[in-house]
């Protein structure tokens, strides 16, 4: 079983959308928080906010502070005796308040509809302190808040919100966070929920005390109760989030405590914006966790950045495969964000676009066919001890495959660094070649469309070779194809990035290919393949999408 873990998504829905398509799991959790402000308008945002601590301050001074700020608000526009000043933006911030619910209302059904394209996978959403109860919401089949569910033989539950005043959204909404109570006082809501339903896993927007809590100026801010009851039972995962300049991995007590930081873009105490995008891939063989990912996700591509092995001692391993994007990280610093974007040819957008509206159908049959992929590299990682990549096609990369649907790739590898042959006969590839087709030919038809030697690439991108036809190559399968184990390709796309320029040369070079290659009949009959594909299972294409298909192939006549 695969679990993928993802919290603080901050409204970074178009992330979200991009992570469900370009993953396979059995089991996706979006923890809190979801939203970022409950408004469409930045400036209203800002005047709420500014209203809000307005009335937050009054109430200390009233001493309050235990009611909360709309009644509070309710209760001075009551009584006779306010100021006008006070009448006015107390009046002012009651139809914040109600456009603030309004707003949430329609940003959680827009998630819900995004998430709902998972059709095959169990979806589960976590509110955090930003958000409201998902009980009134689109989300509400979702919620993972005070509710447990039994799946593959393990019980996940969940338990929302913090202990914390969330200035910018209305207190009258908020999920009610209750898990503050001492555990011996008996009224700590998420320790006895947590004790009455005994969960294998857990899930928390507030972090347990002393594991991934600290706050650099402040200290630390997790929950005694939640940090006490998984020191005590047999909780297999704690996954978090809340505090997210302290992420990664931690053990205790036998349980293994996951915070993958921020998944969406949030602003910083010190006034910047922390990039996201980072999430955890966790591997379960029936109740044991085997293995886990710590990964990333930029624009369509998905790095590997950590991974964590169990091991025979019942100790873990770490693995640190991109140093770069983990010391970025761990620095508090950007690394993505200042990289332009991949693809820069009309074509290869346009492509892309409506490559990612087809990947929001994507059938069972097409994640069966990723799934017996990453099994094949896994075994040759296992079996010849070299790593192999591969760049999928077709059907495979527009997600839409059907039962008799053959699989296309290009296959990566590293050959010899003295070898000067063909690379379809390099030793690697060979041996690659023989359990890819002892695999793959009992059960699927496929076809090795091509062969990249990634030693041979590189050397062309550092001695920046405008002319080296394998390097166009693989500039050509990386701006529109689907990777498995990226991880093999990403530092030499990293080397290709860091001269922007160069890339943009070199997919001017490609572009007349690529013109070639759409306008063949075969790839306008995909195109209606495709089409026909999703309308059988009742989805009309959008006149959005149909408009995009008619530019691209009219960009090329």
């Amino acid at each position: 079983m695969r679990i993928i873990y993802v919290a603080d998504i901050h409204g970074s829905f178009d992330r979200v959308k991009t992570l469900l398509s370009e993953t396979v799991a059995d089991i996706y959790i979006i923890a809190g928080d979801l939203i970022d402000f409950p408004f469409y308008n930045m400036n209203t945002a800002i005047n709420y906010h500014e209203l809000q601590s307005y009335f937050h301050g009054l109430r200390l001074r009233m001493q309050k502070e235990n009611v909360i700020i709309e009644d509070f608000v309710d209760e001075l526009l009551d009584s006779p005796e306010i100021s006008e000043e006070i009448e006015q933006k107390g009046t002012q911030y009651q139809r914040y308040t109600i456009r603030a619910r309004r707003v949430l209302q329609q940003k959680y059904k827009v998630l819900e509809n995004i998430l709902s394209m998972k059709h095959k996978s169990l979806v589960f959403a976590l509110p955090g302190n930003y958000d409201m109860d998902l009980k009134y919401t689109s989300l509400h089949e979702r919620d993972l808040h005070l509710h447990w569910h039994d799946m593959f033989g393990l019980r996940v539950a969940g338990y929302g919100g913090a202990n914390i005043w969330t200035p910018g959204i209305p207190e009258r909404y908020v999920v009610p966070y209750a898990g503050s109570a001492d555990v011996q006082s008996g009224r700590n809501e998420m320790y006895n929920f947590f004790k009455a339903v005994k969960p294998d896993i857990i899930v928390s927007h507030q972090p347990a005390h002393g594991i991934h809590d600290r706050v650099n100026q402040f200290g630390t801010s997790g929950s005694p109760a939640l940090r006490h009851y998984c020191d005590n039972n047999p909780v297999l995962l704690c996954l978090t989030g809340h505090v997210h300049m302290d992420w990664g991995f931690q053990i205790s007590e036998g349980t293994i405590y996951l915070n993958p930081s921020n998944f969406g873009e949030v602003t910083t105490l010190s006034g910047g914006v922390a990039e996201g995008g980072f999430f955890y891939a966790i591997e379960m063989e029936g109740r044991n966790v085997s293995k886990i990912i710590f990964k990333k996700i930029v624009e369509d591509r998905i790095h590997d950045i950590a991974d964590y092995y169990s091991q025979d001692n019942g100790h873990w391993q770490e693995t640190i495969v991109d140093d770069e994007r983990y010391n970025a990280l761990k620095r508090g610093e950007n690394f993505d964000s200042k990289t332009e974007k991949y693809s820069h040819i009309p074509e290869i957008q346009l492509y892309n676009d409506i490559k990612q509206f087809y990947r929001m159908f994507q059938t069972e049959e097409t994640e069966e066919r990723l799934n017996k992929l990453e099994q094949v590299v896994h075994l040759i990682e296992e079996g010849i001890h070299d790593d192999i990549a591969m760049d999928v096609m077709g059907s495979t990369n527009m997600g839409l495959c059907e039962d008799t649907s053959d699989i296309d790739f290009v296959v990566y590898v590293r050959c010899d660094p003295n070898f000067e042959g063909e690379v379809n006969t390099c030793e690697q590839f060979n041996k690659a070649r023989t359990i890819i087709e002892k695999i793959l030919k009992p059960q699927y038809a496929f076809q090795i469309m091509d062969t990249i030697d990634l030693n041979a690439v590189e050397k062309a991108i550092r001695e920046k070779n405008y002319e080296d036809e394998m390097l166009m190559r693989f500039v050509a399968y990386r701006s529109i194809c689907r990777p498995i184990n990226y991880r093999f390709i990403a530092p030499v796309e990293d080397l290709l990035n860091q001269d922007m320029e160069f890339r943009k040369e070199i997919e001017g070079s490609i572009r007349s290919y690529f013109q070639i290659f759409i306008n063949t009949s075969q790839h306008t009959r995909s195109f209606k393949k495709y089409e026909s594909r999703i309308k059988d299972i009742g989805i009309k294409l959008p006149e959005t999408v149909r408009l995009k298909i008619k530019e691209y192939f009219e960009q090329n006549k």
